[in-house]
């Protein structure tokens, strides 16, 4: 999203007092009304001028604007978050959402982007809510993280300004996709009292598993005597490897149960594993042999169903 200027906007300088800021508003305000200016982009302007005023008249989102809206290197044009921003997790504040109809810049830095949008100046801050990544061998095991946060402090010259603080933060086993992690007095700080912080669970992408509340699903592949005559097999948990039971004549696609092996709880999650038959390459002068007597000795037509 393109960046935008709204010191430039405004026409007024960075360090430019509340009351300067509001009398430069007004003064553009007036000017680009669509009712007194019907220039082709007298509205376009006039959003402007509002959405700037919107960010450098609260004292918390100037800050935001002033440490992360920071206008990128020459010849990029375009807004940079900070590298690390949302890796592993994201922020945002609760309370009904300000800026609607903005441009994407406001939307990305004080909505989806958890910057701060006020609750300093009441008695209870507001609640915070983020989003925290961990993999499925850390919801079942437990597992514990700390976050780096920008919290606004007010200063002795009336200004607020982001500050990075460190929060411990233990997840227990057996959470689940979805659920909230609560910690109290970490969230807007208030007059008397501090929001809370509330951290909703997500999984990383798994290369073996799929979740589903506290089930875990994942493919067994299997080879077509196993399926066949049936076998014992080798699969993986997240407590480590257990030993499966092929039933005879088992078919692709068939789940089987493994019960009490998923994410811990009471009750536990289950691990269903879903039969995948894989054929051997026929890549050498015998196996093509084996293949060919099984096909004149083993008549067999997989699409027998299909009629016609």
């Amino acid at each position: 999203m393109d960046f935008k200027d709204y010191y430039k906007v405004l026409g007024v300088a960075q360090d430019a007092k509340p009351d300067d800021i509001k009398k430069a508003f007004r003064k553009a305000a007036r000017k680009y009304h669509p009712d007194i200016n019907t220039g082709p982009n007298a509205e376009a302007k006039f959003k402007d001028v509002n959405e700037a005023y919107e960010v450098l008249k609260d004292p918390e989102r100037r800050a935001a604007y002033d440490q992360l809206g920071q206008e990128p290197p020459q010849g990029q044009g375009r807004y940079q978050p900070p590298p690390d921003w949302d890796n592993e997790y994201s922020f945002s504040q609760g309370g009904p959402q300000e800026g609607e109809g903005f441009n994407d810049f406001f939307d990305t830095l004080f909505r989806r982007g958890g910057g701060p949008t006020g609750g300093m100046g009441a008695k209870h801050g507001a609640d915070s809510h983020g989003r925290i990544e961990i993999t499925i061998e850390e919801a079942f095991k437990g597992a514990s993280r700390t976050l780096s946060l920008r919290s606004p402090v007010l200063g002795p010259d009336g200004r607020v300004t982001l500050q990075d603080r460190t929060i411990a933060v233990k997840v227990p086993k057996g959470i689940v996709e979805g659920q909230h992690i609560r910690l109290a007095g970490q969230g807007t700080p208030g007059a008397d009292v501090a929001g809370d912080l509330f951290l909703e669970i997500s999984f990383a992408p798994h290369p073996v598993y799929r979740p589903d509340g506290k089930d875990l699903y994942l493919d067994l592949p299997i080879a077509p005597w196993e399926g066949a005559l049936g076998a014992r097999v080798t699969m993986p948990t997240p407590d480590g490897k257990v030993d499966l039971r092929i039933p005879k004549n088992a078919r692709a696609g068939q789940k089987l149960r493994l019960k009490g092996k998923g994410l811990p709880g009471q009750p536990a999650g289950d691990i269903y594993a879903t039969l995948k038959i894989v054929n051997p390459k026929a890549e050498t002068a015998e196996a093509r042999a084996f293949f060919e007597k099984m096909a004149q000795e083993m008549p067999f037509d997989p699409r027998a169903n299909l009629g016609g």
